[in-house]
């Protein structure tokens, strides 16, 4: 029986290693943290949003970029400290504005056959994530963004996706509770949400059942990949090298989000994945008047470029912003309070006495498309940096994946 290690065990991590169990094989997941989906898989926006599968390479962004930079709350901050690694990836960024339709499209072509097996795997197994599927309603101010947005909707329609405009009147029929006027929006009535932590933690230990091992705690030390195996040599988080184990397999899929430049380094790849912060909070919805006066319907204001989902009767997700600062995940509050107040003006009703904050890394390659194929060294393989689309891309590249390694087969 072939064997693939798997490092990281986030959605990519776990939804690929459940790829490679369908197939037949033997599977090994290291991952540093006590428990699956501990990072960007915790508490994202929460949308399986192929909607949202327009690539951030554009002359628009940068200048956005640009005029918000000394705005310590703007949507998008760049922090302006040097950093060979942060301004060559900016630079590879803007090399990549002319595949902006071409990456565009085949981002929304991956999103839709993802959410496709996503409700598939959540159908066979009958995953409670607090899955909705009442659509994803853009919404716009103004006229030049509506019609911004009908140009990116063409687009989004050329790969596949059923989404139409909508009034402000249209907008207060799909989604009632909210408290403000808009120009238009654009309704994706296909797209859904639900909770990435919850459904990563539920398939891991459907994994465990089917054979997967699991390696909590475990910090890699080292990889080697020669012509016959893959060595990986893990140790307990905070011990001596010398305690390391050795795992031993014939093929390895990176997916380990923003670790995995570094890990690919080691094998001699590039991996030019950035990590961009973003912010999220949890309202918990503790009386009736908040359950009542909180959206149902997935919602994204391209304005304050902030999305939200509804995880069942008692908790409201909002989250948003893009920050370039490294690895650094602290929790400012200078990002956290444009969240509640976008919530507190746009539904009223809703109490904010209970406000859950988190940050995050995004793995974003400069390109805006993830990382999937093979190293340079035999038997390796990535599954990485999807950036902001990892829980709406993750069960479609996990296959692709899952597919190339079994299509190489096992090495003698």
């Amino acid at each position: 029986m072939p064997h693939t290690i798997v490092l990281g065990a986030g959605i990519t991590g776990v939804t690929t290693a459940h790829s490679l169990l369908k197939r037949g094989h033997q599977v090994t997941l290291v991952e540093k943290h006590r428990y699956p989906a501990m990072e960007t898989s915790f508490a994202n926006g929460g949308q399986l949003s192929a909607s949202n599968a327009e690539v951030w390479n554009q002359w628009q962004t940068v200048w956005k970029g640009l005029t918000w930079v000394l705005k310590r709350d703007a949507p998008l901050l760049l922090n302006l400290s040097p950093s060979w690694h942060k301004y060559s990836w900016l630079f590879e960024f803007l090399n990549n504005i002319s595949g902006y339709r071409r990456n565009t499209i085949a981002t929304v072509d991956l999103a839709l056959r993802a959410r496709t097996k996503l409700l598939e795997i959540a159908d066979e197994y009958e995953i409670d994530f607090d899955l909705e599927r009442r659509g994803i309603l853009h919404v716009y101010y103004d006229r030049a963004g509506f019609e911004r947005a009908g140009a990116v909707n063409n687009l989004l329609r050329q790969g596949g996706l059923d989404r139409w405009p909508v009034t402000n009147e249209e907008i207060r029929t799909i989604e009632p509770a909210l408290g403000a006027e808009f120009y238009g929006g654009f309704y994706t009535p296909s797209d859904a949400t639900g909770d990435i932590h919850k459904f990563t933690r539920s398939l891991a230990k459907i994994c465990e059942r089917q054979g997967a091992r699991f390696y909590f705690d475990r910090a890699v030390i080292d990889i080697e990949a020669s012509g016959r195996s893959v060595k990986a040599s893990a140790s307990a988080v905070g011990a001596p090298h010398s305690t390391a184990e050795v795992l031993e397999a014939d093929n390895i899929v990176i997916c380990a989000g923003v670790a995995s430049r570094t890990i690919g380094a080691r094998l001699g790849d590039r991996v030019n994945i950035y990590p961009v912060k973003g912010y999220s909070i949890t309202v918990h919805l503790d009386d009736q008047d908040s359950q009542g006066g909180a959206p149902e319907v997935s919602l994204l204001d391209d304005r304050a470029k902030i999305v939200t989902s509804r995880l069942g009767l008692d908790r409201f997700r909002v989250a948003g912003t893009a920050e370039f600062n490294g690895t650094n995940k602290d929790i400012r509050t200078d990002r956290i309070k444009p969240l509640v107040d976008w919530t507190r003006t746009l539904f009223p009703s809703v109490a904010t006495a209970r406000v859950v904050p988190w940050s995050g890394l995004r793995p974003m390659m400069p390109n805006m498309l993830p990382k999937i194929g093979r190293g340079k060294r035999p038997g390796v393989y990535y599954n990485t940096g999807h950036g902001h689309l990892g829980w709406t891309l993750s069960c479609a590249t996990s296959e692709i994946v899952a597919d190339l390694i079994v299509a190489s087969g096992a090495r003698p």
